[in-house]
């Protein structure tokens, strides 16, 4: 037999290319199968624990809507049988509700530009400044952090008396136009940059102010988006101070003026969580627009290099 012919023959146990390529989409089959198990499993999961967790502002909505006749029954209702708008007309119309929402927004928005700009100011010195003490100042900048403002706020409250700008916007501003934790965290970003790129600005005849704007504020974006976040939610859902300063409904919270809601009959519930239905809003709504922000900043400048 020719050479020719024993190659044409088969070799006995040899699997031909077909056979091969059966058996590996079987395997991408069979792989791929696995991965869309565990993915349902975990999407399951995660709507699961979503819902647990959102089961309290998800009834809470509910309630809303629901007219107090059906709220205080022997039955269980979990979702209105008649829905209606009327509480929230009635919560802006027992008390001056849209004032209130204004002065958060005045109150809250102050106080984060202040934040952002002065503690990115201290997280500058603190990073690339150079001079005496600075190691112990920034300790006892962090050492403020275990002070609570329980602590602090009689003190507060005697001094701004003293000042005469008791029941003002700038009353409820001025003490938080910085704090300790966002001078961290600017300045551990700042960490992240090479001193030699501030040496280089210097002998470009950059100063210092010109140094930060021009060049680390847009690279810290990130850092500010979560600095913005985090503290426009403290803000907004601050109650001791507000309620300790203010005395009339020109300069009340909303936080504040939701207790107003609050009565003995029994319509008052339905008509106080409409009213925090009302007012949860806009911190639910920038938590969910600044969240990839405030992720990114909390954690870019865990890493350096």
């Amino acid at each position: 037999m020719s050479q020719a012919e024993n190659m044409a023959l088969p070799i006995e146990g040899q699997i031909s290319r077909s056979e091969l390529l059966e058996i590996k989409n079987t395997m991408n089959t069979r792989a791929l199968a696995k991965r869309r198990g565990r993915t349902a499993l975990r999407l399951t999961a995660n709507v699961l624990f979503a819902f647990v967790v959102l089961l309290p502002l998800l009834y809470a909505v509910s309630i809303a809507f629901m007219p107090s006749s059906e709220l205080f029954t022997t039955e269980l209702n979990i979702l209105p049988k008649h829905p209606t708008w009327s509480n929230f007309i009635n919560a802006f119309k027992n008390v001056p509700l849209l004032k209130f929402i204004m002065n958060s927004f005045i109150m809250a928005g102050c106080i984060t530009i202040g934040q952002i700009i002065s503690c990115s100011l201290a997280a500058f010195s603190f990073s690339f400044l150079e001079f005496k003490g600075k190691g112990i100042l920034f300790m006892l900048v962090m050492a403020t952090m275990m002070v609570p403002g329980e602590a602090t706020i009689i003190s507060n409250y005697l001094t701004v008396g003293k000042m005469g700008i008791l029941d003002t916007y700038p009353v409820l501003i001025l003490p938080y136009l910085t704090s300790a934790m966002g001078i961290f965290l600017f300045r551990q970003f700042y960490m992240t940059f090479p001193v030699s790129l501030y040496e280089s600005a210097k002998l470009d005849g950059c100063g210092n102010l010109r140094f930060i704007v021009k060049i680390l504020i847009p690279l810290t974006k990130s850092a500010i988006g979560a600095m913005a976040v985090y503290t426009f939610i403290n803000a907004w859902n601050m109650y001791m101070w507000p309620l300790l300063v203010t005395g009339s409904n020109e300069r009340r919270t909303v936080q504040i003026g939701i207790s107003m809601l609050d009565s003995v009959d029994s319509q008052s519930i339905t008509l106080m969580i409409a009213g925090v239905v009302m007012i949860i809003i806009p911190s639910i709504s920038i938590f969910i627009i600044g969240q990839k922000q405030l992720i990114r900043g909390m954690f870019s400048g865990a890493v350096k290099g």
